[in-house]
């Protein structure tokens, strides 16, 4: 009996294990497609995103690596209406995220936050709203992060100082209040990419003013 049993235990594992890189091609698939479910897509250029296949990286607009992980999103000035959707944060290898030119509403997710391998956020040019999310500051690979002429509002997080990597920031064009980084990448990030926020002060006074001055 307990021959059988170890038998069986590891048959389960060889097909847990060759079935392992499937469901791991799946969960970004569906990552991705509950994005599409979150967007109007009058051009139809989603038509490809088809949640049956085996994984997202025959869809158009998406790049894997050799391993079928999604590195890239390429969705720029692609007529796109809608809200971005929590489960992006899922894609663990994604290295870029180019939104940028649609007509994308609602509140940056959180979850962007956990997007460890991200090297550029490109959301400018949408009508996107609420707070920069402080999690953003966790992104360690970021090296352009672009989220003019939005709607944002509230300060600049003071955890995006943190980011040695980050060489683009532009927040111009928004409703952004509180003071400008000076300290970290925010040294060398001119200060037209902070313009056109009426209630931005900068660059920060340290010890003078505080960090979200202008805030309420």
């Amino acid at each position: 009996m307990a021959g059988r049993d170890l038998f069986v235990f590891v048959a389960l594992t060889v097909i847990s294990s060759l079935i392992a890189p499937q469901a791991r091609g799946n969960s970004e698939g569906d990552a991705l497609y509950a994005l599409r479910r979150s967007l109007s897509d009058p051009d139809n250029v989603l038509q490809s995103w088809d949640p049956n296949l085996v994984n997202p990286c025959t869809w158009f607009h998406i790049t894997c690596n050799q391993d079928n992980h999604v590195t890239r999103v390429d969705l720029g000035n692609s007529n796109l209406f809608g809200h971005l959707v929590p489960e992006l944060g899922k894609l663990e290898h994604l290295q870029y995220l180019e939104l940028y030119k649609n007509n994308i509403q609602g509140s940056i997710p959180v979850e962007l936050g956990n997007l460890k391998s991200l090297i550029s956020l490109d959301l400018y040019n949408n009508n996107i709203s609420g707070t920069i999310p402080p999690a953003l500051g966790k992104l360690k690979s970021l090296v352009f992060l672009r989220l003019n002429d939005n709607q944002l509002m509230g300060p600049i997080p003071s955890s995006l100082a943190s980011i040695s990597s980050l060489k683009v920031v532009d927040v111009s064009n928004n409703n952004l209040c509180g003071t400008i980084p000076t300290t970290g990448p925010f040294e060398h990030i001119p200060l037209n990419n902070f313009e056109n926020n009426p209630h931005l002060e900068g660059p920060e006074l340290q010890g003078l003013a505080s960090y979200d001055t202008n805030c309420s």
